[in-house]
């Protein structure tokens, strides 16, 4: 794993290309992160984590949200949420390994990474394959996916009462329902509902 992040280092990205529609494993990939993109301006069927063009945001999303002001540093924590992320110390919390959150959190990076510049297309599609493996030895379904990802969150608000921080997370309601909704069969705007789980086991198609 370490071979694949230092090849990325010395791989310099090219400005984002106009993007071409999602084949179903591509589609699934992106829908990693659906769990942490709830607002109006995020897109969940586009490699872009936007609606609309914004590539100043997403850099200062980085800077802000994870310390990150360059490719290096993004490789670095990349790296981190994909060996061990949050999900160690919590494993005794929660009494599983607690994958989803940080699965969530890194493909939510990548596509960051990718809007601010740091990373070109192919590298964020190869960054983003690196999930496939662990994700699905660890998760058999969108719901188990999402039910992981909601333990957690409520551990890490627990852990943020009485702090700064406390204010800072959306309620967990808020997390609720939008989970809900991304689950709801009825929900054909659901990129789960697009892609469902099953399809990253079969031979890819164009959507």
């Amino acid at each position: 794993m370490f071979d694949m992040f230092e090849r990325f280092r010395r791989r310099r990205p090219a400005r984002p290309p106009h993007e071409a529609p999602l084949s179903a494993h591509q589609l699934w990939l992106v829908s990693l992160s659906a769990p942490v993109n709830r607002g109006r301006e995020a897109s969940r069927t586009t490699l872009y984590p936007f609606r609309h063009r914004d590539d100043a945001e997403a850099e200062r999303w980085l800077r802000e949200q994870w310390e990150i002001p360059d490719r290096d540093e993004l490789l670095h924590r990349l790296d981190g949420l994909l060996k061990d992320g949050y999900r160690a110390p919590l494993r005794e919390q929660t009494g599983a390994d607690p994958l989803a959150w940080d699965v969530a959190l890194y493909c939510d990076v990548v596509r960051k990474g990718y809007a601010a510049g740091h990373l070109d297309a192919p590298t964020a599609w190869e960054l983003l394959g690196a999930t496939i493996m662990p994700t699905v030895a660890a998760y058999d379904s969108w719901r188990a996916y999402a039910t992981d990802y909601l333990l957690v969150r409520k551990v890490w608000m627990e852990g943020l009462r009485a702090t700064p921080d406390e204010g800072f997370p959306a309620p967990q309601a808020i997390s609720d329902a939008h989970l809900r909704a991304l689950l709801d069969p009825a929900n054909h705007a659901s990129p789960w509902n697009q892609a469902p789980w099953h399809v990253i086991s079969l031979p890819d198609r164009p959507l």
